[in-house]
């Protein structure tokens, strides 16, 4: 599978779709997804719904793991841990980064970030995710 190819099944993602997150590039072990603040997605404080940004951060870090081997895999969570900084609004953005891959070469750590159009941190998660083959393979 190549990059266009993982680009054209993310969009195909119901999940994704109903959370309006896009993917703006996945890459050499990074990548960046976006979404836009709107009433649907806010808690009560009118702020992203926490379960959006750590959606944001889940799937930004699964993007980033996949492109470190040039999506011949896909990527699951294993765990990941999150770090609630402040209320994000408006639109999000996520940068995700695969850090180093387990010498079972089954596993990659990833970091990510969340920020707000002020680029004011929102949250920053970390997650370990395992390497599995790609659907139908």
């Amino acid at each position: 599978m190549d990059a266009a190819e993982s680009m054209r099944l993310y969009n195909a993602v119901p999940f994704m779709q109903l959370l309006g997150i896009r993917r703006e590039f996945s890459e050499g072990g990074r990548a960046r997804l976006v979404v836009d603040g709107r009433q649907e997605l806010e808690n009560p404080i009118r702020a992203m719904h926490g379960g959006v940004v750590a959606t944001l951060l889940d799937v930004v870090m699964a993007s980033a793991a996949v492109s470190k081997i040039g999506f011949a895999r896909t990527a699951v969570t294993l765990d990941m841990n999150i770090s609630y900084l402040q209320p994000g609004r408006g639109r999000l953005t996520a940068d995700g980064e695969a850090l180093a891959i387990d010498v079972d070469g089954d596993t990659v750590q990833c970091r990510a970030e969340v920020r707000d159009d002020a680029g004011r941190c929102v949250a920053r998660s970390m997650g370990s995710f395992r390497y599995l083959p790609l659907p139908g393979a």
